[in-house]
């Protein structure tokens, strides 16, 4: 990757909190919280335009420079992710259908999310943000695919094996991922915490899920590495990466809330499959300490790296979305820390409600959460996306939301150990899209995968 709702205003109650702006959400009423996420979810699914002529199944439209405004393809599969948690919190399956076929379409030639037409761009982190999609659909029980088509949890167990056995660890730096997957992509050079990120969260849960003590192993020995090159310190701070050239000595600390959180559910997964170990106690308090202290100034989601002058790129606007959701699905497998995360999601989500007063319609979100109603101007998928997940987390502490299902507690996905073992790891060119790719009526549009210098130097965006 590179770098609706109106509702009526209540009385406001003595314990209530009732956000007084163009999108009115009163975040002690389940109801009101359903209508803004409704909304939000709306507004989101306006900029997929694969059901307009010249449109590709599955994909948002870009990437920039084509148009300049344009996605890269891994936001795609991370926009479907935060659509299966909208239908699993709020139980709202209107995206349902075009969310199926969206994923299914991108699952590449041989199902392990690697298409051939993104061959020329494709990251670690990409994949893994499409397998991490299909994992939350089994987690979910998200209505299974045509008998014809392979199971969720199989293209997430491709995804880890392509990221396992064929393109993804080597002895660089001793070990990790590379960011990027092929030789002749820009960043192949760099090993960063996105990539092995999604690596050990995918694991951690295809161990809890499975019960097969072989993912949580290459889980573990994944978080070690992080851990051991530096790319994670004694504080659990995360940084984006560092070059093979350097043995990863040059470690590139800027922050961003993804990276961290990404490493939080997969360190609950871990907790939960060990049955409660105190190692994992460990890693996750550390790293939720560590979120709270960097990522929630007066206890607001805040993009650090970026935000104080809106210097993000646009897949930085999407980081927030990550964050809340990922915080959420580890206060459902560690509810202990259910109590330290609640709050923050209420807080962050009255501030993201106020924001949301741009555009021709009054009620387009922007970021800066933390300015109110101050609306800063910036619009986009990131900025709905995040706003959407910020109102329907706040459903967690109201009423019961399902934690992810495993094999031994329901989950019915058709799993493929073998998945992803005939991967082809060396591509040598982009396959174009041909005309059966492009959808007269269905989905978004295509995704690229760049290297990104500047302020950050290389980071994972």
């Amino acid at each position: 990757m590179r770098y609706p709702f109106i509702s009526c205003a209540t009385a406001l109650l003595a314990t209530t909190t009732l956000v007084a702006a163009v999108i009115d959400v009163d975040l002690d009423d389940p109801a009101s919280i359903r209508s803004a996420a409704s909304t939000l979810a709306y507004d989101l699914m306006t900029y997929y335009k694969g059901n307009q002529s010249g449109g590709i199944v599955g994909v948002l439209p870009g990437p920039p420079p084509d148009p300049p405004e344009g996605y890269y393809w891994w936001e795609s599969g991370a926009m479907w992710g935060s659509l299966v948690d909208y239908w699993h919190y709020t139980g709202d399956s209107t995206y349902n259908d075009v969310l199926q076929a969206g994923v299914l379409h991108q699952q590449g030639e041989e199902q392990d999310m690697m298409p051939s037409n993104w061959s020329s761009s494709m990251g670690n982190d990409d994949q893994g943000f499409w397998g991490m999609t299909a994992m939350l659909m089994a987690e979910h029980k998200f209505p299974d695919p045509p008998a014809d088509q392979p199971g969720w949890l199989a293209l997430a167990q491709a995804v880890f094996v392509t990221q396992t056995d064929n393109k993804g660890h080597d002895n660089e730096c001793g070990g990790g991922l590379r960011w990027q997957v092929y030789p002749y992509l820009t960043g192949y050079d760099y090993k960063n915490s996105i990539a092995n990120g999604c690596y050990f969260n995918i694991g951690a849960r295809l161990a809890r899920y499975t019960n097969n003590d072989t993912y949580a192993q290459l889980a573990v020995r994944s978080f070690n590495w992080v851990r051991a090159v530096g790319l994670m310190d004694s504080d659990y701070r995360v940084y984006d990466g560092a070059h093979i050239g350097t043995n990863c000595t040059d470690i590139n600390k800027v922050q961003f809330s993804y990276n961290a959180a990404v490493f939080l559910l997969g360190a609950a997964n871990m907790y939960n499959y060990t049955n409660g170990a105190e190692e994992w106690k460990t890693h996750v308090d550390g790293l939720l300490t560590s979120i709270l202290t960097v990522f929630f100034p007066n206890g607001i989601a805040y993009e650090v790296a970026c935000e104080p002058k809106l210097t993000c790129t646009t897949d930085m606007f999407s980081f927030k979305t990550y964050l809340l959701r990922w915080m959420a699905a580890t206060a459902l497998v560690a509810p202990y820390t259910a109590s330290r995360i609640y709050p923050v999601f209420k807080t962050s989500a009255a501030a993201a409600a106020k924001q949301c007063n741009g555009g021709a319609n009054q009620r387009t979100c922007g970021l800066s959460w933390s300015l109110g109603t101050a609306y800063d101007g910036r619009t986009g998928v990131g900025q709905e996306m995040a706003a959407m997940s910020a109102m329907f987390v706040n459903l967690q502490p109201l009423e019961y939301i399902s934690p992810p299902v495993t094999n031994a507690t329901g989950g019915t996905s058709a799993g493929n150990p073998n998945a992803g073992s005939h991967t082809n790891t060396n591509p040598t060119a982009i396959t174009p899209a041909t005309t059966a790719d492009r959808a007269g009526a269905g989905i978004v549009t295509t995704v690229v995968l760049v290297g990104v210098t500047g302020m950050f130097g290389w980071m994972s965006i």
